[in-house]
């Protein structure tokens, strides 16, 4: 599992130079617990790590330049992910 987070947040800091590898690493495991919580919550069943692994990778894709900017406009995050902190599940 540590590899998959290593990997995914390397990803994360190709595509966010405003993140350090710290904060890169809280999102990568919010939006892992996110997905798997979300769909949990929602009734269905467990696909596994490697489908999660490509939906976090997706979303990184997607949004992970401006992960930094929609910290940084919700104090929520803002306090989850300055430098320093780590993200807890």
């Amino acid at each position: 599992m540590e590899d998959i987070f290593e990997r995914l947040t390397h990803q994360l800091c190709n595509q966010n130079e405003q993140l350090t590898m710290r904060q890169a690493r809280n999102w990568v495991e919010y939006l892992w617990e996110d997905f798997e919580s979300t769909r949990a919550k929602a009734g269905r069943s467990y696909e596994g790590k490697d489908m999660t692994e490509k939906v976090v990778s997706r979303w990184i894709n997607s949004y992970g330049p401006k992960l930094h900017e929609f910290a940084s406009k919700n104090p929520r995050y803002q306090q989850l992910f300055e430098d320093g902190q780590n993200y807890t599940h």
